[in-house]
């Protein structure tokens, strides 16, 4: 079979899986439907809260950064990982004995304000839904090529099955299809690795390849005669091209301070994977569900720059110097170059016109491919917005690195269809939590809490599935006019989470002293801080030497957390105290061991 046909059968099957799942698990109360009736193993919910955590950010676009920037690319390794201890140690056990499964919920009761539960709602469906956007433009990329419909199409055929399962089953329907879906998307993310390290290294062990000498089929021919590790030659590869040396960085210090800095508060504020700490029945599995949930992480994320160097050093073998045309000369385009130029995320142009692919440093393009009608000379696609200051002639969208990894390396067309299947439950998982958050923010935060508290269980649970309706629509506009990678904007969601629910976590949990109107003061200066800088760097043409300090967008959360920190403590000496039994709560929450039961859920 060839590898649509296998992609069919593969994905299909999946898809099938996740629906049976959902109407298994299909949610009959809003415990169900919020937190799973916190009935979930930690062994499981483990296992779903590393798919909710690893989104098609990780799964897709993390290795294809990584593998374009080098050295640079670790901050997102340093950042979601770092996030992720931190969030395990640091906050879910005091959130989970809290009682309270929403972040807006944390905020409103902490802060006796049904305002600061607003704000907190606002900051909410902000945050999820600029997170989305990057997963439902995942989804589009894998339709786009495996299945060779248009990314728009696919955003659509994306949105319709997370719409079912996560309007039908809600958290339970979602955890077990996440389970479910981290299983898929570990192993199409691991067998073509395991496949890649031994044609170029051989070695069996990704992680060892990575750091190993060059050898096996592939390997020996890069190589050309010499024993040198994968490293030293991409190196070299990268200097000959024009391109800095791969374990070079070019980023500041401060620069890669603060986008790892936004990335770890980000992650431990990020709504959706604090609920997940509420689906199992005690605080002790709580802790342990976060150190499975971290092993499970941690089996991608230490594949990752693996995956990056093997994809860098095929794709420069592969296409440097190749000729476009079949025949035209010793060395050849590959068909994966042809395919993935149709769905218009690579580009070539002849700048000058000598049929073959001249990669080196600089912008190939005027920003991303435009395309005229017709084919060029040698059978290309016609790029209409070529950049004339640069010798290089080839676009490469950062995000198909991984997916395109095994077609680079020639495997088998099952390997490349289980490695769509995979993307797309990487993102369709991230993608189903986090529009359960803007589902309870708005059914349970907003109207339960706030506007109409009589309202019954029954129409609580109708808001919530009608809300999560919405929110998949909405989504998938996003998705189809996303404002950059998926990476970059999974980032850019992390900094508006670092900036806004962080400090308010914190300081709810470690200072009776936080009150109201500091908190309340904070997150609206850090959220507007931060989105307003994101804004102007990113869609008004502020350019990077007008950058403050050096600091880029993706790092600027890390400022706009600070501003809500000083914000947030000054407003709070000059108001009134925190009242006694909002303290008293404080101390309560402190002490983690002890507590065994939903005694405090409402």
């Amino acid at each position: 079979m060839d590898v649509q046909a296998w992609t069919f059968l593969i994905v299909g099957a999946t898809f099938a899986l996740y629906i049976g799942i959902a109407i298994w698990a299909r949610a009959s109360t809003t415990g169900d439907f919020y937190i799973a009736g916190r009935g979930v193993h930690p062994v499981i919910n483990g296992m779903a809260t590393g798919a909710d955590w690893m989104s098609a950010a990780s799964f897709i676009s993390m290795a294809g950064l990584i593998s374009f920037m080098g050295y640079d690319g670790a901050v997102y390794l340093m950042g979601w990982t770092g996030g992720y201890v931190l969030l395990a140690l640091l906050l879910a056990p005091y959130l989970r004995k809290f009682g309270k499964f929403t972040v807006p919920d944390f905020v409103g009761d902490r802060y006796y304000s049904n305002g600061a539960r607003i704000v907190a709602v606002v900051c909410a469906v902000f945050v999820s839904f600029t997170y989305v956007a990057g997963q439902m433009r995942g989804v589009g990329v894998v339709f786009s090529r495996f299945l060779e419909v248009d990314i728009n199409t696919g955003v659509a055929i994306g949105m319709a099955i997370v719409f079912f399962y996560a309007v039908l089953g809600g958290m339970k329907g979602i955890t077990y299809t996440q389970a479910a879906q981290y299983c898929v998307l570990i192993f199409a993310y691991l067998v073509p690795a395991i496949f890649i390290s031994i044609l170029l290294t051989d070695h069996l062990i990704p992680q060892i390849g990575f750091g190993g000498s060059l050898g096996g089929a592939i390997g020996s021919q890069v190589a050309n005669g010499e024993t040198i590790t994968l490293i030293e030659k991409l190196n070299q590869l990268n200097t000959e091209l024009g391109f800095k040396e791969y374990t070079s960085g070019s980023k500041s210090m401060l620069d890669i301070l603060c986008i790892t800095g936004a990335l770890m508060a980000g992650t431990a504020g990020l709504p959706h994977v604090i609920v997940r700490f509420y689906t199992v029945p005690r605080v002790r599995d709580a802790r342990i569900s976060a150190g499975w949930a971290l092993f499970f992480i941690a089996i991608l994320y230490t594949t990752a720059p693996a995956v990056a160097a093997f994809a860098r050093t095929n794709l420069i073998e592969s296409v440097s110097e190749a000729s476009y045309a079949e025949g035209e000369g010793e060395k050849s385009i590959p068909q994966w170059f042809k395919t993935w130029e149709d769905t218009g995320l690579l580009a070539w142009v002849d700048k000058n016109d000598d049929g073959k692919v001249q990669y080196v440093a600089g912008a190939a393009l005027a920003g991303k491919p435009t395309f005229g009608e017709g084919r060029g000379a040698h059978g290309q696609r016609v790029v209409t917005n070529s950049n004339p200051d640069t010798k290089n002639e080839l676009y490469v969208d950062r995000d198909i690195i991984v997916l395109a990894n095994p077609e680079i390396a020639n495997l088998p067309a099952w390997v490349i269809a289980l490695v769509a299947a995979g993307g797309l439950a990487a993102a369709l998982s991230t993608a189903a939590g986090l529009l359960l958050v803007v589902s309870t923010s708005i059914s349970h935060d907003l109207l339960k809490r706030v506007f109409v508290p009589s309202i019954s269980e029954k129409n609580e649970l109708l808001a919530a599935r009608v809300a999560a309706g919405f929110a998949v629509m909405l989504a998938g506009y996003f998705g189809i006019n996303p404002p950059g990678f998926v990476a970059q904007v999974v980032a850019f969601a992390f900094g508006l989470a670092a900036s806004s629910f962080f400090p308010a976590i914190i300081l709810g949990i470690f200072v009776k002293r936080a009150n109201r109107e500091g908190v309340i003061t904070g997150m609206l200066a850090g959220i507007i801080f931060t989105a307003a800088y994101i804004i102007y760097f990113k869609f008004m043409g502020g350019t990077p030497d007008q950058y403050w300090f050096g600091i880029s967008p993706e790092g600027i959360g890390t400022l706009g957390m600070v501003l809500n920190f000083t914000v947030a403590f000054v407003v709070s000496r000059f108001t009134p105290e925190t009242p006694q039994e909002v303290q008293e709560l404080v101390e309560h929450i402190r002490v983690p061991a002890g507590s065994s039961g939903p005694s405090a859920v409402h």
